[in-house]
């Protein structure tokens, strides 16, 4: 896994900025440190030292820290003034860096949402909908420490740690080549624990999917449950997946807690070498109490950001993984990219001529429906009848532009308008066109409603629309004769009003009320057994 995904700063212009932003304020922290070391090494010097200090034991950096700073007075108040201008800095990076999360996650939420839209009811079809859903909710949501702790601390480690240790060499060439010599463990280990880390978050948000898949499964099948009674039959269920997201979860903070404590292990020990070193110097005369005392405060900061990026890069792993299954999913092309013909024409009063229209299924293996022609005029009611899997329910989505077809055309005052190869502009086509499917998802309004309830809500929404064509798969296969047969009289008064309805049924009434029924048949491609 890499500490950076190129994708989000080439995509997501908000985190180009933060990471522009993050560069900066880095760097301004950086040198903030090395006057809070330098002010700390000018107040204790004097009191620490045996002897009354005769030179500047700082050389080169003691310009930026006059020896004046030796005064308390003096130095106190200057060391006030660099804290609190590092908590300034520290508040602004934090601020900023949640304010880009939460405009990064947004916006890649927005992006998989649009171009699953894109790919098409086939594709959601597929059984990947709910991957999407827990992708889009919880799954992005890890992005958020990604951004606020860990870009801020690989800012901090390229440019804090270069300064550091340009400074520990201008003072003591032997406290540089120790910290040079002991930093490259940090990142092996590092190297090391991401390794696990990387699999833990894989897996968590494996499980993480998991869970979400199946909980939605049963809140979709809940009603039909609680019909026969058996509501509570999947408990045991819910509670083995919550279970097992459990694990994931602890998991995951295990290595988190490892990870850490191996780190600061190895970065203790390292500013141990430099402290006991100079501590032997110090008593041999070998260097001066001031430019020990900077180097032993210099010291850790060479080391600390580095060591919280490990300790941070397992929080923002989950992100990381998220963000890269989220652009995998936009990288996905659709099956039929169309160009765009232009603006929609209004329906309102117009003809649908369908001509030749054929789609493939998903295996290739058969066109359904195939060579479809028929018109649909406005004031009339036409019906698509055939046996189930022959291509109805495909022929009204490939009405409504957002399934392409393979061959054929849908063409409105004898201008093709939705073809294989290009359709005119959705939004505007979809804003005069109702559909209606089998299922009808009314999101969490129809959790606690039947099927028969949901389809009732959804064909009173469609026939009340206003728009000019109207398309209705089975919509009378879940109702009871009375209900038939108010929904076939209010598809004759919608049709009576002007509107174009187009319905896919097998009941006779329906068949009966239409002005026209069109037969729809399937046929093998070559090739297919």
């Amino acid at each position: 896994m890499r500490p950076l995904d190129p994708r989000l700063i080439r995509r997501i212009g908000p985190a180009r900025r933060h990471i522009v932003v993050t560069a900066g304020l880095g760097f301004l922290t950086a040198l903030l440190i090395l006057v809070q070391a330098l002010l700390l090494a000018r107040l204790l010097a004097p009191i620490l030292s045996p002897t009354p200090l005769d030179s500047d034991g700082l050389g080169w950096w003691g310009r930026i820290v006059p020896e004046g700073a030796r005064e308390l007075s003096t130095g106190l108040a200057a060391l006030a003034a660099v804290v609190a201008l590092r908590a300034g800095v520290a508040w602004l990076q934090e601020r900023l860096a949640h304010r880009a999360g939460v405009q990064v996650i947004s916006q890649l939420r927005e992006m998989v949402v649009a171009h699953v839209a894109r790919l098409g009811p086939r594709w959601a079809a597929g059984g990947r909908t709910a991957d999407v859903t827990t992708l889009v909710t919880r799954g992005l949501d890890d992005l958020l420490p990604y951004f606020v702790r860990y870009l801020p601390q690989l800012a901090l480690a390229a440019t804090v740690t270069p300064v550091m240790i340009v400074v520990v060499l201008g003072l003591d060439w032997l406290s540089a080549v120790i910290v040079v010599a002991t930093l490259p463990l940090v990142p092996v280990f590092m190297v090391l624990v991401g390794l696990v880390t990387r699999e833990r978050s894989a897996r968590h948000l494996e499980a993480m999917q998991r869970l979400g898949t199946r909980t939605l499964d049963l809140v979709e099948g809940l009603p039909t449950l609680k019909a026969l009674g058996r509501e509570r039959g999947p408990a045991a269920r819910v509670r083995a997946l919550g279970d097992a997201q459990r694990h994931a979860t602890m998991g995951s903070l295990r290595v988190a807690f490892l990870s850490g404590m191996v780190l600061e292990l190895l970065t203790t020990l390292a500013v141990a070498i430099v402290a006991v070193t100079m501590g032997f110097r110090l008593i041999d005369g070998g260097i001066g109490i001031e430019t020990a005392l900077a180097v032993l405060v210099l010291a850790p900061e060479v080391y600390l950001p580095l060591r919280a990026v490990g300790t941070h890069f397992h929080a923002s792993a989950d992100g990381l993984a998220a963000a890269d299954a989220a652009f995998s999913l936009v990288d996905e092309a659709p099956t039929h990219p169309r160009a765009v013909l232009g603006a929609a024409p209004d329906l309102r009063g117009a003809r649908l001529d369908v001509s030749g229209l054929s789609v493939a299924t998903p295996d290739g293996a058969r066109l359904a429906p195939a060579g479809l022609s028929f018109a649909a005029a406005p004031g009339a009611i036409t019906a698509l009848r055939g046996p189930n899997g022959e291509g109805k329910s495909t022929a009204l989505l490939a009405l409504t532009g957002l399934l392409a077809p393979d061959a054929g055309h849908v063409a409105v005052g004898g201008v093709p308008v939705l073809r294989d190869d290009a359709a005119v502009e959705l939004d505007g086509w979809l804003a005069q066109v109702a559909w209606v499917p089998q299922r009808p998802d009314l999101g969490v309004e129809g959790r606690t409603l039947s099927l028969g309830q949901r389809q009732r809500r959804a064909l009173d929404r469609a026939f009340g629309s206003g728009r000019a064509v109207v398309l209705l798969d089975e919509p009378t296969s879940h109702l009871d004769r009375a209900s038939r047969a108010e929904v076939i009289a209010r598809m004759r008064s919608l049709a009576d009003a002007g509107a174009t309805v187009v319905v896919a049924s097998h009941e006779p009434e329906v068949l009966a009320a239409a002005d026209s029924v069109v037969l729809v048949t399937a046929l093998a491609t070559e090739g297919s057994s």
